[in-house]
């Protein structure tokens, strides 16, 4: 023991001169002197100063001078061995490993590869830098290292392996810390062609039937699945399709049928049949063309009465590829020629036109209409329906013809009268009687 305290006191006095630089704190040392039991904390601190002087010797030394009390001094002399061992690992903290991976699992797998997907780790630590996927053969030690590089994606392709092999695969994270623990599959996973039987999903849409107007551009898209990749074939009307017309466009998940432009010709049952193996599907597609309809294949004139007119026709014979919904009837006068709508959407096949002009003449014509529109043209009656004025001719009542007959009868009789020799005079008297009669 008295060994130990000579290198203490040497070391104080090589910290004396350096103390004594910023002030005179030599003769407020004394106190530390009077404490005998603080020396073992001396000593302690005489262990460790090599190291504590090298980094700041001039620091330490400043703080310590003000300090007249020893207990002050004892204080950093206790923390300084505590601080020690964590600045060992101070570099630590960013350095700390993720944790593991989760949820590890097969997406899918074929003949040569296996795609895999996970979580990321539920404790990133000082970060993650990316992954790394290894797998070693059952029954093999050896563990290869499917990605050269990190990847940061949580989904992975191990790729080029061989039809039959059983492996352990297992996902490990990477950061500055280092590798994380690994996750493996529970299970080994074998490398082959996973097969699902061919099912089509018709779309909802073309259940029924798919119809389009002349003209229009056809992209029918049926998805379907089925492993591995299925043989489709498609028919039409149980013959093969023509190839210059329709084309079709075959996928991992969907076949395309496509006609830039549809004619009526288009029009039919089309069936698409995909194979797997021994395994097959089919789904039925009808698919109809419509244009307008023709006009109706003649139309006359029955009867004509009064103001009215009847009329009959009978159905086209094209009627568009789909059926007529009704017809439009209109009239025009044969003074101006000029054609007005009297029935529309009329579903009948005879009819009576009324309320017709009277001393006119009116010629009829019928279009035909289906759900795409009206006929181009019309169906025109032969023969032309002349409304008469019958029946308004003025006839006066016929009246008893009165009886006037009458007497001659002086209504003013003649007077007396006095006239001078040399001028003329009149004598003036009034009769009556009938009929007429002459004095």
């Amino acid at each position: 023991m008295p060994a130990k305290p000579a290198p203490i006191k040497k070391s104080a006095k090589k910290a004396a001169p350096k103390e004594e630089k910023p002030a005179e704190p030599v003769p407020e040392a004394a106190p530390a002197e009077a404490a005998p039991i603080e020396a073992p904390a001396e000593a302690a601190v005489a262990e460790t100063a090599p190291a504590a002087e090298a980094p700041a010797p001039e620091g330490p030394a400043e703080e310590a001078a003000p300090s007249t009390d020893a207990p002050a001094e004892a204080a950093p002399a206790e923390a300084a061995p505590v601080e020690e061992p964590p600045k060992a690992p101070t570099a630590t903290p960013a350095a700390v490993s993720t944790s593991a991976p989760q949820n590890l699992s097969v997406d899918d797998v074929n003949e040569t590869s296996v795609t895999l997907k996970w979580r990321s780790p539920e404790n990133i630590g000082s970060g993650l830098d990316g992954y790394t996927v290894e797998y070693c053969k059952e029954g093999s030690s050896e563990w290869v290292l499917a990605n050269k590089e990190l990847i940061t994606s949580n989904r992975f392709v191990i790729s080029g392996l061989t039809a039959g092999d059983l492996l352990n695969i297992r996902v490990v994270a990477v950061n500055a810390g280092g590798r994380s623990e690994p996750v493996a599959l529970a299970q080994p996973v074998t490398v082959r062609e996973i097969m699902d039987r061919p099912k089509i999903r018709l779309p909802r849409a073309l259940r029924s039937r798919c119809v389009k107007h002349v003209g229009e551009q056809i992209n029918l898209v049926i998805p379907f699945i089925g492993k591995p990749k299925p043989v489709i074939s498609w028919t039409k009307d149980g013959q093969p399709l023509d190839t210059k017309k329709v084309n079709i466009r075959n996928s991992d998940k969907d076949s395309i049928l496509f006609i830039r432009k549809s004619e009526r010709e288009d029009s039919g049952s089309y069936e698409m049949t995909m194979k797997v193996d021994s395994f097959e599907d089919k789904a039925d597609l009808i698919i109809q063309i419509v244009d307008l309809p023709g006009p109706p294949a003649s139309v006359k004139l029955v009867d004509s009465w009064g103001f009215n007119a009847a009329l009959e026709w009978t159905a086209p014979k094209d009627n568009g590829n789909t059926e007529i919904t009704g017809y439009t009837i209109q009239k025009a006068d044969k003074k101006t020629e000029e054609w007005f709508t009297v029935l529309e959407h009329f579903h009948m096949l005879n009819a009576t036109v009324s309320d017709l002009v009277m001393g006119n003449t009116f010629t009829f014509r019928v279009f035909a209409e289906n759900k795409v529109g009206r006929s181009e043209t019309a169906a025109v009656t032969k023969n032309a329906a002349h409304i008469q004025k019958t029946g308004i001719v003025y006839k006066p009542l016929e009246y008893k013809e009165h009886d006037f007959s009458e007497a001659p009868k002086f209504t003013a009789p003649l007077s007396d009268r006095a006239a001078t020799v040399g001028y003329t005079t009149k004598l003036l008297c009034a009769v009556r009687g009938s009929p007429k009669f002459s004095c």
